[in-house]
Parts: C-alpha cells; sequence; structure tokens
C-alpha cells in the first residue's frame, strides 16, 4: 500500500476543529490553494472526525482523482454514520484497555500489601513486666512506615520505629530494604552507633540521592528497664513518667541514607515501674482538623499521660480516638505508626511474674 498524504488544512479543519470536510472540486476550493491537495490532483475530499464528544483521536478521510468520483452530501452522511459507530468501538475498547490495567494494578497493589504486612510483627512479644503494642495505618494501600520488636539472644529487645521520605510502592520498596538491613545488622554490632552507621551506609549504597529515613532504634533491658536509643532524624519519641513528668528522646543524628560517613551518638534512659515510652511517626503529629491545626506532639502527651493507667493496647485506642476526634473525618496525608511500650507498675509486675 502507497504512502497517503493529506493536506495539513483538512487535518486542521476536522481535528483541531472538529468540522467534517466535503468539497466536490479541490482544485478549486481556497481553502486548498497550493497545498498537498492541489500537488496531488485530487479532486475530491471528504473527510470526517473520528471521536465521542468533543474529543477528536482520528480522522476517516477519502479523496478522489477523478471528475466523475466527486462526493456527495450523502456520501458526507453515510461516512459520518461510519466515523460515530467506528468511534464509539475505538472509545470501549481503550476503556477495557484501561479497565483490566487498573484492575491488574489493584491486583498487584493487594499482593504488595500483603507482603509488605508480613513485614510487620505478627503480635507483639511476651515479656516479663512490660506491655508492647504496635500499629500502623498506611495512608495508601501500602506505605513506608516501619516498626519491629527484635528479641535478643542476650535478652535484650530491640524496638524500632522508621519513617521513609515519600508514599506509595517507592517508598514501601525502601521500608523492605531498611526491614532487611536492620534485621542483618541488629545482632552483628557491640553498640547502637555501630549498628545503625552500617545501616545508613547500606541505604546510601542502595537508595536514590533524593530519598532518606527516619529511624529510631531503642534496645530495652527488661530486667531493670534501661533504655539505650539512637535517634536517627526521627520525631523524639516520648517517655510519660509515672510521676507525672515527660521526657523526649532526641539524642542520635541525620536521617539515614544521606552521608555514608554521618555520625551517630547513642543516648541512654531508664523506664521506670508505671512509664509509658510512646515512639510515633509524623502521621501522628502532623495530622490535621478541618481548620487545618496539626495533631501535635503537646496532644500527644496529654492523651498518654491521661492514661497512664491503661495498658498499653488501652493507651493505643485513647491515641487513636483522640486522633479520630481531632481529625473529624480529615483524610490521613501520611503513613499513621505507633508503637507503645508501657513497664508495668511494680504490684503489676508481682501479679504478671505470678502468673507466667
Amino acid at each position: 500500500m502507497g504512502e497517503i498524504r493529506i493536506s495539513r488544512s483538512v487535518i486542521d479543519e476536522v481535528v483541531t476543529n472538529g468540522k467534517s470536510v466535503l468539497t466536490s472540486d479541490a482544485q478549486a476550493d481556497p481553502r486548498f490553494m497550493g497545498g498537498t491537495v492541489m500537488l496531488q490532483g485530487v479532486r475530491s475530499v471528504l473527510a470526517v472526525p473520528l471521536g465521542v464528544g468533543e474529543k477528536v483521536f482520528g480522522i476517516v478521510y477519502a479523496d478522489s482523482p477523478l471528475a466523475e468520483g466527486r462526493f456527495t452530501e450523502d456520501h458526507l452522511k453515510v461516512l459520518t454514520t461510519l466515523a460515530s459507530v467506528a468511534a464509539i468501538r475505538v472509545q470501549n475498547a481503550r476503556l477495557m484497555e484501561q479497565q483490566m490495567e487498573r484492575v491488574r494494578l489493584e491486583r498487584e497493589l493487594q499482593v504488595a500489601s500483603e507482603i509488605q504486612q508480613r513485614f510487620q510483627p505478627a503480635s507483639a512479644p511476651i515479656v516479663t513486666g512490660y506491655e508492647l503494642q504496635g500499629i500502623s495505618f498506611p495512608c495508601y494501600e501500602i506505605g513506608g512506615d516501619y516498626y519491629d520488636f527484635i528479641q535478643r539472644d542476650n535478652g535484650k529487645l530491640i524496638v524500632a520505629l522508621g519513617d521513609v521520605s515519600g508514599k506509595g510502592p517507592s517508598a514501601a520498596l525502601l521500608m523492605s530494604s531498611l526491614h532487611a538491613a536492620v534485621h542483618a545488622h541488629s545482632d552483628t554490632h557491640n553498640s547502637l552507633a555501630k549498628t545503625i552507621g552500617a545501616v545508613n551506609r547500606y541505604l546510601v549504597d542502595s537508595t536514590p540521592a533524593n530519598r532518606f529515613v527516619t529511624l529510631f532504634y531503642a534496645e530495652l533491658d527488661p530486667k531493670n528497664g534501661s533504655l539505650a536509643f539512637l535517634n536517627a532524624g526521627h520525631n523524639p519519641p516520648l517517655i510519660c513518667h509515672a510521676g507525672g513528668t515527660m521526657e523526649q528522646l532526641a539524642a542520635g543524628g541525620l536521617p539515614l541514607g544521606i552521608m555514608a560517613n554521618a555520625d551517630f551518638r547513642e543516648g541512654k534512659t531508664r523506664l521506670r515501674p508505671g512509664d509509658v515510652l510512646v515512639i510515633y511517626s509524623d502521621g501522628v503529629s502532623e495530622a490535621v482538623n478541618p481548620k487545618g491545626e496539626e495533631f501535635g506532639p503537646t496532644r500527644l502527651y496529654e492523651t498518654v499521660s491521661r492514661n497512664l493507667d491503661a495498658s498499653a493496647a488501652g493507651i493505643r485506642d485513647r491515641i487513636e480516638s483522640a486522633l479520630t476526634k481531632f481529625c473529624q473525618g480529615t483524610p490521613a496525608a501520611d503513613d499513621i505508626t505507633l508503637v507503645i511500650c508501657k513497664r508495668l507498675a511494680e504490684s503489676a509486675e508481682v501479679v504478671a511474674a505470678a502468673a507466667s
């Protein structure tokens, strides 16, 4: 089949303006003077738009070089009808393809969500004298928040919560890298700073330059409540002390994945009987109400301090309830993740030990 050349004037009239073209003597038509129609010796031209509504996505075109083969209004009506039927079929085929693509993406996101859920602890570990709770709600199908409990052979417990920059699949992929790196290095170094330094170098080497991770990483000794921690650019977790005071855990360094030679410093504190440690992602503190006000760490602290006598699960539920009441239906703009670690009061510790 030879090459078909269509006049630019015809294309502009049909595709740009959405109008049909019918001329029975193109050689004398001023619209086509000096154009392709004149050069090819075309006598008669018939062209109609191919589209649905005002959206034109093609053209149905016919021409004839013969004087006796001139097109008429009847030809135009027939071609217009055929173009309408063809346009609907093309549009339906496109919609079907789009629907199939949406179904495929939804299926892949569902599988990704199921895989990501496996990265989270199936349940909080049972530690004598303590109650632990963790929960995470992605704002999309999959998210970039990470939390973990890792029980070490020496009896100590690693508690971690990380927040990957960005959202959606790319953040979820980086979160899986963070999960793997933390588990790979949590038992191979003799200090938190060396552990997080190794995780940081891995992330620098394996992630894009415009991505980073904030991470709070702590090691709890359940025997005496001592807590060694490192905060790599994360929101400072809160310790609500049974005596009514509040402590923020800010020591650490830069977020991970930015500088390979970044320095990290370790902080130390202690959970005393009745104290509650609350680790959270910025989806909690930056949740907004219809007025655009943020929930903030102060409201979080007030919620926890009013419920110190509740269980860890109860405190988690009170925080969720406070967030829901504050946001008044405003959709979450970021993943929401919480980890609650409560050291039981001494009387409760005795009861728990006796029950075990």
